[in-house]
């Protein structure tokens, strides 16, 4: 047994790719599935696609290999997180559909709990904010508005989980309802600091405890699949959500390493090794991942839409058909329009935290086309990534010369990187391997199974696919991010 599969479950679509023993990819599928927008700044998904999609790219990228079961040592699970689900012990159907991360219709009881003083208590326990964004609301909308929700929860019938979970309790045939401590600690439910479910908390949103899975390290035994499923029994060993699975990824073992992956939204996580660092700058203290019983913290920056402004530009306006079209685009427009994009589709996340405001564009005049939205875009992407890390730096006293390592289907893009690169005024590090989510996964479930190395050597494959060192003017930084900066406050104010 020489492989590890991975199982990356995103919030577009779903993949599955085979890695060998030196944990190169040998094979892979995907498949994209849909989105549903029910009503304002609501976002679900339907269960049973998260469920299908799994199934039918892990059967493909196997095929595409050309193995058995047999061949494959271990899975490994990494997720779209705080997406929301509930369902049936019994028969495991969910009551409702996902409640994805996205979603924002929990904001009038997040306010209602600030509003009590609730948020406190939130972040000492789960070191994140009283925001629609995390689970715990989402898990407490559900039983309030699924018929019955309510009194089955009461009586035991009913198991909630992360998307991990849904997947592990159907690869094993309802066997299982287990999470890791990377997804635990989004729900806004984990107490990061004593390793268990907070019985304050869950008291306050009425939440009963029996829903709620088993919390195991990152690197773990969560069962093994319906032999049905691929032929034979295979045992899922990791689990870790897709921010700290590309953290793993990346190797950013040592404290003050930082990662960004740009996927649909951007997330920043500096490693804080085992200090928890309270932010003062509206940053979340999570868990980046747990080994041996022992987490490693790291402070979080979350962006909600980063990818996801590029989709709007295909799927949305339809300027573009594919999302590579957007760099030749940004590179014709007029740079001296000035025209900047604040994509709070569906809110701003950090440091802003504002669940109301909507997206907005500044700069227009009548020349204003498909290039220069392309660039204003891109360049917002690199905008709210300068203030996840201004406000890390505050957090940390400072992190020197600080480098950041990125991933993700937008570091694919030069002109993004490159301006990435400056407005943080920082040397932006592209791996050769991309995927480092999948990559993280199949690491923590093949080094439990003995196929892969321990942190140290891992690391040292780490492989640099390019640098990008800062090139613009301090004048123009600053006149680029005073123009940012005052868009995102009339976005706020509106």
């Amino acid at each position: 047994m020489t492989h590890v599969l991975a199982i990356d479950q995103g919030t577009t679509s779903t993949r599955a790719i085979l890695f060998d023993q030196s944990l190169t990819t040998i094979a892979s599928a995907q498949a994209e599935f849909d989105q549903h927008f029910p009503d304002s700044g609501w976002v679900e998904h339907d269960p049973a696609d998260l469920w299908s999609t799994t199934a039918a790219t892990c059967r493909a990228a196997i095929e595409k290999a050309g193995l058995d079961a047999s061949a494959i040592a271990a899975i490994g699970i990494t997720n779209q997180r705080e997406t929301t689900l509930v369902w049936d012990r019994k028969t495991g159907k969910p009551l409702y559909n996902a409640i994805v991360w996205q979603d924002r219709r929990t904001s009038d009881l997040c306010k209602t709990l600030k509003a009590d003083g609730f948020e406190e208590v939130v972040t000492e326990r789960t070191g994140l904010l009283l925001d629609p964004y995390f689970s715990g609301t989402k898990l407490a909308w559900i039983l309030d508005n699924a018929e019955g929700a309510r009194d089955r929860a009461e009586a035991g019938e009913l198991a909630f989980g992360t998307v991990d979970s849904w997947l592990v309790w159907n690869l094993t045939g309802g066997r299982v309802h287990v999470t890791d401590a990377t997804n635990a600690a989004r729900t806004m439910l984990y107490d990061i600091r004593n390793g268990c479910w907070s019985d304050e908390i869950c008291a306050r949103l009425n939440i009963p405890m029996s829903l709620l899975p088993e919390v195991r390290d990152s690197a773990a035994d969560f069962g093994e699949t319906r032999s049905d499923l691929f032929g034979r029994p295979i045992p899922i060993l990791g689990i870790a959500g897709d921010q700290q699975a590309a953290t793993v990824g990346q190797a950013c073992f040592q404290p003050g390493m930082m990662k960004s992956t740009y996927g649909t939204g951007c997330f920043a996580l500096l490693n804080t090794g085992d200090q928890m660092v309270r932010s003062q700058n509206r940053l979340l203290t999570t868990i980046a991942y747990q080994l041996d019983g022992k987490p490693t913290y790291a402070l979080e920056g979350s962006i909600f839409i980063a990818g996801a402004v590029v989709q709007w530009l295909r799927d949305g306006l339809k300027i573009i058909r594919e999302a590579k079209e957007t760099q030749p685009l940004a590179e014709q427009a007029d740079a001296s329009q000035g025209v900047v994009l604040v994509p709070a589709f569906t809110g701003l996340g950090a440091p802003y935290w504002n669940a109301d405001c909507r997206g907005a564009i500044f700069g227009l005049t009548r020349n204003s086309g498909p290039e220069e939205l392309a660039r204003a875009a891109l360049e917002s992407v690199g905008f709210q990534t300068r203030d996840l890390l201004t406000a890390m730096q505050a957090d940390m006293g400072g992190t020197g010369d600080a480098v950041l390592r990125v991933d993700g289907g937008m570091s694919a893009s030069d002109f993004a990187m490159q301006f990435l690169s400056d407005i943080i005024g920082a040397r932006v590090d592209r791996p050769k391997v991309l995927e480092t989510t999948a990559m993280g996964a199949a690491w923590l479930a093949g080094q439990r199974a003995g196929l892969y190395p321990a942190q140290a050597e891992f690391a040292a494959q780490w492989a640099l696919d390019r640098s990008f060192e800062p090139a613009m003017t301090e004048e123009v930084r600053d006149r680029k991010t005073g123009a940012w900066e005052r868009a995102v406050d009339a976005t706020m104010r509106f």
